[in-house]
């Protein structure tokens, strides 16, 4: 999997019309990759319709923890925390679709899941976390030890733009963001500040 740049994800505050048209300028920004995360509550209409505008952008569309749901709304795969079921089972109903996993910080949690078949890995909390206070931090050490997994590394967790270029220095070659792309002023703007920092 070629995975590089902004790796978004959908705020849990904003929904229907609101979304989409942020996830709208989010693709027009140019984000690598978004993840469709709603807690309990997931859409198919809504996840549908993410998926259609993903589509037409040709940008991948992940959603979280639900294996169903990216089947049936046409997702190009799912992501996967380790409450969400079993690696292996999942992979084998994802059949050409992405699987990434969560790994917090644990190389070993990595391993095991590139060995079940994840095309990425994500490790954090990397800063401390709004989406996520009482998180364990993940050392940023880890991107360079990960990267003989041969899979793309994917850093999460408290990211900002001004943040951002340490973790690409220590190796991760994708940042999922929240808050500091869906609450800026101009989120389209800030979409293409990350994948500026990709370019150099």
């Amino acid at each position: 999997m070629n995975l590089r740049g902004l790796y978004a994800i959908t705020p849990e505050h904003a929904g229907g019309e609101l979304l989409l048209r942020q996830v709208a300028q989010a693709l027009e920004g140019g984000i690598a990759l978004l993840q469709y995360r709603r807690k309990g509550r997931q859409d198919a209409r809504e996840a549908g319709a993410l998926a259609r505008l993903c589509r037409g952008r040709a940008v991948p569309f992940i959603v979280n923890d639900d294996v169903a749901l990216a089947l049936a709304c046409g997702a190009d795969g799912v992501h996967l925390g380790r409450e969400d079921g079993d690696l292996a089972a999942a992979r084998q109903k994802l059949e050409g679709k992405l699987l990434g996993v969560s790994c917090y910080d644990s190389l070993a949690a990595a391993r095991a899941a590139v060995a079940a078949g994840a095309d990425y890995v994500a490790f954090g909390s990397v800063f401390a976390s709004p989406t996520k206070p009482a998180a364990v931090r993940a050392p940023l050490g880890l991107f360079a030890e990960a990267r003989a997994l041969g899979v793309p590394l994917v850093a999460i967790g408290g990211i900002t733009l001004e943040k951002a270029p340490q973790l690409i220095g220590a190796g991760a070659d994708a940042l999922a963001v929240i808050s500091d792309l869906f609450d800026a002023e101009d989120i389209a703007a800030c979409a293409c500040a990350y994948g500026k920092l990709f370019e150099s």
